[in-house]
């Protein structure tokens, strides 16, 4: 596969982690359906980006620009069925970005989940808006508004995620296009202006089954993947 450098895959604003789902417009749940909110965690990353460090940033291994050769389609193969429709949309996305290897995309890609999530529950709108794109970013911020005028919160404890996969890649022009299905477990509460829970349970762990669509333009000099769109996973 050749020697390794790093590229940013997420700038992230805030280093207050917040661990949380959103109810309908990340995902659907399975088992005790809920609303999220949050849990306080600290998490730095550092990286390097053309020579200058910041601690907010996740990042990801590649190659550099070089044109892909036969070896560098390995990691794709070792993690797709080669001939499958999934293996021939990653090595379609190689050859525009040789830097792109599917484990550590998936690695980032759980990452961001948990940051975008707790942005959300925070209500943090700044760094939402440099992980979504706008239809997406509208989307959340409207939902974030729903639930401040309501006066409610959602108090959650993110357990982990149990299993995060590419499940569809493709080229839509110059823009590289992966979903990723996540199964996470949360502890969930939503809480009323008055401080009363009225749904969920703060005691009861609840799988949580969400697909992420994320995209980045291969010509662009901007190495940052963006969250594209979500849905239920049925």
């Amino acid at each position: 596969m050749g020697s390794f450098d790093f590229v940013t895959f997420f700038f992230f604003v805030a280093a207050v982690i917040v661990f949380i789902q959103l109810r309908s417009v990340l995902g659907k749940r399975t088992g005790n359906e809920r609303p999220p909110r949050e849990k306080m965690e600290r998490r730095e990353q550092t990286a390097s980006q053309d020579g200058v460090d910041d601690p907010k940033v996740v990042t990801l291994p590649r190659r550099g620009r070089e044109a892909a050769e036969p070896d560098a389609f390995a990691a794709v193969d070792a993690y797709a069925e080669p001939g499958s429709d999934l293996n021939k949309g990653l090595r379609e996305i190689v050859k525009a970005d040789p830097s792109f290897e599917p484990k550590e995309f998936v690695r980032g890609a759980s990452m961001a989940y948990e940051m975008i999530v707790s942005a959300f529950a925070d209500g943090d709108r700044k760094t939402l808006k440099s992980l979504l794109s706008r239809e997406v970013y509208e989307g959340f911020v409207a939902a974030i508004s729903d639930r401040e005028n309501r006066g409610e919160t959602v108090r959650s404890n993110f357990v982990g995620i149990e299993k995060a996969s590419i499940i569809q890649a493709e080229m839509k022009d110059t823009e590289a296009n992966v979903t990723v299905r996540i199964v996470s477990q949360l502890i969930s509460a939503t809480i009323d202006k008055d401080g009363e829970v009225i749904e969920g349970d703060l005691a009861e762990v609840t799988d949580v089954n969400d697909v992420w669509t994320f995209a980045r333009d291969t010509r662009s000099r901007d190495p940052n993947w963006h969250l594209i769109a979500t849905e239920a996973d049925q």
